[in-house]
C-alpha cells in the first residue's frame, strides 16, 4: 500500500502531542490524585467531579472553552501575546493543551484509586521512623501504586492520540503543523484518499488494542508472569 508522506507526518505529530500530553498528566494527574486520596477537606467531591468533567463533556464544548481562554482575545491568550509574544491558538502546543485536558481524568482517577489502595499503616510506619513526607511518597506510596498509575498513563496516551474535537477547535487542521492522526483520517475520508485513511485507522486501532491489553495486565491483583 502506497502511503503518502503526509500520513507519516501526521503520525509523527500525533506521537509528539500525545507524548507531551502524557508527560504533563504524569505530574498533574499523579499529584492531584495523591492529594485527593490522602487529604480530607470540604468540597472534595465537588472538586473531583469538576476534574472528571473532561471525561464526559463533549470535546467540542471543551474546545470552545479552551478557545475562549487561550484565543487571541481570551484572558490567558491575550496576556501571553502581549507580554511574551506567544500565540497558542492554531499551534501544535495548543493541541498538547487540548489532549492533556481531555486525557487528564484517566490519569487522575487511576492515580487516586491506586493511592487509596495503599495501606496507610505502611506510610505511618515510615513516618514513625523519621522519614519525611516527600520520602514517604517516593519510597512507599509511589512504588506501591505504580501499576495503577502506569495503566492510567497508557490509557491517557491512547486517548490523547485519538483526540479530535477539542484539538480541531484550538489547533485547526494545518497539514504538517497541527494535523494529528484523527483529523488526518477525517480529511482523508473527505478527500477520498482511501490509502491514507486505511493506514492511519490501522495504526490507531492497533495502538488502542495494545494499550488496552497492557493496561489490563497492570490491573490491581493481576500477577505478572516471570521470565
Amino acid at each position: 500500500m502506497d502511503v503518502p508522506s503526509g500520513a507519516w507526518v501526521a503520525l509523527s505529530l500525533t506521537v509528539k502531542v500525545a507524548g507531551w500530553a502524557t508527560a504533563i498528566n504524569l505530574f498533574l494527574g499523579v499529584g492531584v490524585g495523591y492529594a485527593l486520596a490522602r487529604w480530607r477537606f470540604a468540597g472534595r467531591d465537588v472538586l473531583d467531579a469538576a476534574l472528571t468533567l473532561p471525561m464526559v463533556m463533549p470535546p467540542t464544548v471543551l474546545g470552545y472553552y479552551l478557545l475562549v481562554l487561550i484565543g487571541s482575545q481570551g484572558p490567558l491568550g491575550q496576556w501571553l501575546l502581549e507580554h511574551f509574544g506567544i500565540r497558542l491558538i492554531f499551534t501544535w502546543q495548543a493541541a498538547v493543551i487540548a489532549a492533556s485536558i481531555v486525557a487528564f481524568p484517566l490519569v487522575f482517577k487511576a492515580a487516586r484509586a491506586a493511592f487509596e489502595n495503599v495501606d496507610p499503616e505502611l506510610e505511618d510506619a515510615a513516618r514513625t521512623l523519621g522519614v519525611s513526607e516527600w520520602a514517604v511518597f517516593l519510597r512507599v506510596s509511589l512504588p506501591l501504586a505504580w501499576r495503577g498509575i502506569l495503566a492510567g498513563l497508557l490509557l491517557s496516551f491512547a486517548r490523547a492520540m485519538g483526540e479530535f474535537g477539542a484539538t480541531l477547535m484550538v489547533a485547526g487542521s494545518i497539514a504538517g503543523k497541527t494535523q494529528t492522526m484523527s483529523i488526518a483520517v477525517y480529511e482523508a475520508v473527505q478527500a477520498g484518499q482511501d490509502n491514507t485513511a486505511h493506514f492511519l485507522v490501522a495504526v490507531t486501532s492497533l495502538t488502542c488494542v495494545a494499550v488496552l491489553l497492557s493496561a489490563g495486565r497492570l490491573a490491581p491483583g493481576r500477577v505478572m508472569p516471570r521470565g
